[in-house]
C-alpha cells in the first residue's frame, strides 16, 4: 500500500506551524490526489504560486459522494459512510490509515476533556446504530473501551435503564459524559428528568427527520431543563472529517490544533472572508492526508478571531447530513 509520507500533524503547536504543515499537504494532495488535481488544474491554479492557506482551493463537499478521493495507493482500511436520507446518494470517505482517526480523536479528546479512563461514556445513537459505516459509532466504541467504566454503553431506545445508569453515576459521583444524536436526547428529556449538573450531555447535532429542527437556544434550553445541566455541549464532525470541533457551550466551537476553519464568500467560493462575517464554511483537516484536506461544507457560520467558529444553519437545498446544523 502507497500512502503519503508521515507529517507530525498531531504536533502542530502554533499558527505558523499550522500554515506550513498545511502547504505541504496541499502541494502533496494537489499532486498525488487525482480528484482534487484536476480540481485544481481546472481552476486554473497552479500548485507553486499558493503561498498562503487564504489562497488553497477547497474541494465541495458533495464531490465525496460520486468520487474515490483518496490520496495514495491501496484498498482502505475503512469505508466511511454518511448518514444521509432515503433516497439521497451517500458520502463515502475512503479511509487508508485509520489509525489516524485514531490518534485525531482521542488526542482531541483528551485536549477537550482529559483523560478518557477517568469517565463513564454512554450514548444515545440509534439512527447511527442502525446502519452501517458510521464514523461517530467508530469513534464512540473505541471512547467507551477506553473509559475503563463497566457504567459505559449504548442505549438504543431504553431510557428507562439510562435514567437509571444516570442517576448511578450521578449518586457515586463519577465524571460521565452522555453523547447523543439531537433527536434522541430530546425524547429523553421531554419523557424523563434529572438533576445531574455534573453531566456533560454531547448533542452530535440533527433531527435525522425524526423531528422538526429547532432554534439552537430553544433545543438547549430543554435539554438543560431535563438533564438538570448548566449548559450542553456539542460536537461538530462529519463523515469527511478525520477530526472534530467541540463546544461546551453556547454552540461555540473550538477545532484541535491540526483543523482549522475559515468561512468563504457564498458569491465567490474562492474569496475567503474575515472574521465575524456570515459566509461558507471551509475546513482545513490535515487528519485528511491521505483523503483530502480542504474541504468546502454546505454549512454557514462565522469565524472569529480568537480562532473559534459559530454554525449558523445549512445552504439552502443542502442535504440533511449527519454533522451538526442546528437552526438558528
Amino acid at each position: 500500500m502507497y500512502k503519503v509520507a508521515p507529517i507530525d500533524i498531531f504536533s502542530v503547536q502554533t499558527s505558523q506551524q499550522f500554515e506550513n504543515f498545511a502547504l505541504e499537504v496541499f502541494r502533496k494532495q494537489a499532486e498525488k490526489c487525482v480528484v482534487y488535481r484536476d480540481f485544481v488544474r481546472n481552476l486554473g491554479v497552479k500548485t507553486a504560486d499558493v503561498k498562503s492557506i487564504k489562497n488553497i482551493p477547497f474541494l465541495p463537499i458533495e464531490f465525496f459522494k460520486n468520487r474515490h478521493i483518496i490520496t495514495g495507493i491501496g484498498e482502505p482500511e475503512e469505508i466511511f459512510t454518511s448518514s444521509g436520507t432515503t433516497g439521497l446518494t451517500q458520502s463515502k470517505h475512503f479511509v487508508l490509515d485509520a489509525g489516524i482517526y485514531v490518534q485525531s480523536f482521542q488526542t482531541a479528546f483528551e485536549l477537550f476533556y482529559g483523560d478518557i479512563s477517568k469517565y463513564a461514556v454512554l450514548a444515545l445513537l440509534p439512527s447511527y446504530l442502525e446502519r452501517d459505516g458510521s464514523s461517530l459509532i467508530y469513534m464512540v466504541d473505541d471512547l467507551i473501551r477506553c473509559a475503563l467504566n463497566e457504567q459505559s454503553g449504548y442505549f438504543l431506545y431504553d431510557h428507562a435503564m439510562l435514567l437509571q445508569k444516570l442517576r448511578e453515576l450521578m449518586r457515586s459521583k463519577t465524571p460521565a459524559i452522555l453523547i447523543g444524536v439531537t433527536y434522541a436526547l430530546l425524547d429523553f428529556a421531554e419523557s424523563h428528568s434529572i438533576d445531574f449538573p455534573q453531566l456533560i450531555v454531547m448533542e452530535t447535532g440533527g433531527m435525522k427527520g425524526k423531528r422538526q429542527e429547532m432554534v439552537r437556544t430553544e433545543l438547549h434550553e430543554t435539554l438543560c431543563a431535563g438533564f438538570g445541566v448548566p449548559l450542553i455541549h456539542s460536537e461538530y464532525g462529519m463523515t469527511e472529517l478525520l477530526s472534530q470541533a467541540y463546544s461546551k457551550g453556547a454552540g461555540i466551537f473550538h477545532c484541535p490544533p491540526w483543523m482549522k476553519v475559515q468561512i468563504r464568500d457564498t458569491n465567490d467560493p474562492l474569496e475567503i472572508l474575515g472574521t465575524n462575517q456570515t459566509g461558507g464554511i471551509n475546513v482545513i483537516d490535515l487528519a485528511n492526508i491521505n483523503s483530502c484536506s480542504f474541504i468546502a461544507t454546505q454549512d454557514l457560520g462565522k469565524a472569529f478571531n480568537d480562532g473559534t467558529f459559530e454554525v449558523l444553519g445549512r445552504f439552502d437545498n443542502s442535504d440533511i447530513r449527519g454533522c451538526n446544523l442546528l437552526v438558528q
